[in-house]
């Protein structure tokens, strides 16, 4: 019998750092999203874990940037609404899955912390997990560039990933 799993948001957050003109980095995360997970055991043996954010809830405490970026040259989040992810193949320290952007589907594998399963005060077992990856946003579309003087890229190509999520057993 499989073990459900729902997402409790208040405890998770969806993160992304991008390079911006070789110097510094930018912060980013998706407000609105949500994810599911079943496993055979407390141990996520053979999990299946599902997650969406919605595009258009993208922000970097920057408006003028973050109308930029759901436009098309970025997310296009009026055609594309969802980045999906499902994963399937856990070994207790990587997870295997698919990640959807911008209707661009590519492999990926992101490296967990699977910070356990725990007994709150109220009853409810909960598990936590750390997922961390890279990207290269043009393998999805996201092709938007401009270089600096000096010939470097005002927003590099690769985009790390930082996604903590806590789930509450059904």
């Amino acid at each position: 019998m499989s073990i459900k799993w729902n997402l409790d948001k208040s405890h998770s957050e969806v993160q992304f750092k991008v390079k911006h003109m070789v110097i510094s980095t930018v912060s980013g995360e998706f407000l609105d999203f949500d994810a599911h997970a079943s496993s055979e055991d407390e141990n996520f043996t053979n999990p299946e874990f599902e997650f969406e954010a919605k595009a258009d809830s993208i922000t970097t405490k920057n408006a003028d940037r973050d109308g930029h970026l759901k436009s098309d040259d970025f997310f296009n989040s009026a055609e594309f609404p969802l980045i999906r992810f499902k994963g399937n193949e856990f070994d207790g320290e990587e997870l295997k899955g698919e990640i959807t952007i911008k209707g661009v589907t590519k492999p990926i594998t992101l490296d967990v912390d699977f910070g356990g399963v725990i007994t709150d005060p109220y009853g409810n077992r909960r598990a936590g997990f750390e997922f961390t990856g890279q990207i290269n946003r043009k393998d999805f579309g996201l092709n938007w560039s401009a270089t600096t003087e000096a010939g470097g890229l005002v927003v590099s190509d690769n985009v790390k990933l930082f996604v903590n999520l806590e789930f509450i057993k059904q």
